[in-house]
């Protein structure tokens, strides 16, 4: 069963849709990886700062299927598709990787290129899967943090317990 790294969000009611977020793909996927929660300041829009972390699964439903599960989880959360792309959520889930996969598959592009464009993203990822490799750029996430020091995005690791 391939390996699936997930980016999760939220900037309203943070703490219940995080802990909320991460109980129903327990429920659903079983044991969960984690790395620690950070906190960050909205980017592309004024808003309260975000909580992000990033959760590991193993799962070998397609990627298409994956994604249609994570989007009834955001849906639970009172998350609304076809919102503008920078703006305030309860619950944002997206796929960063699904095993070695890479270019469209399902209407996914894998790995997302968030992983290399925010702080909020590679930070957590490379603490959870240090020596976990980019499937295209076959480099560590711990040697890719290393290059991208994001110096305009600040980050501060918050006090997280789950369950």
């Amino acid at each position: 069963m391939p390996t699936v790294y997930l980016s999760l969000g939220s900037n309203i009611d943070r703490d219940h849709n995080i802990h909320s977020g991460l109980d129903q793909l327990a429920a659903e996927f079983g044991e969960l990886g984690l790395s620690p929660v950070y906190e960050s300041e909205a980017v592309g829009f004024s808003g309260d700062a975000f909580y992000n972390l990033v959760a590991s699964l193993d799962t070998d439903l397609p990627v298409g299927k994956l994604a249609e599960r994570l989007h009834a989880i955001e849906r639970a959360h009172g998350r609304v598709r076809g919102e503008k792309k920078f703006a305030s959520r309860t619950l944002d889930i997206d796929i960063l990787t699904y095993g070695d996969l890479t270019g469209d598959i399902d209407g996914v592009e894998l790995p997302r290129g968030e992983i290399l464009k925010h702080a909020f993203v590679l930070r957590p990822l490379a603490d959870l899967a240090p020596r976990a490799e980019h499937p295209v750029l076959k480099r560590t996430y711990a040697a890719l943090l290393e290059d991208y020091r994001f110096p305009e995005q600040r980050l501060w690791q918050v006090p997280f317990v789950w369950p």
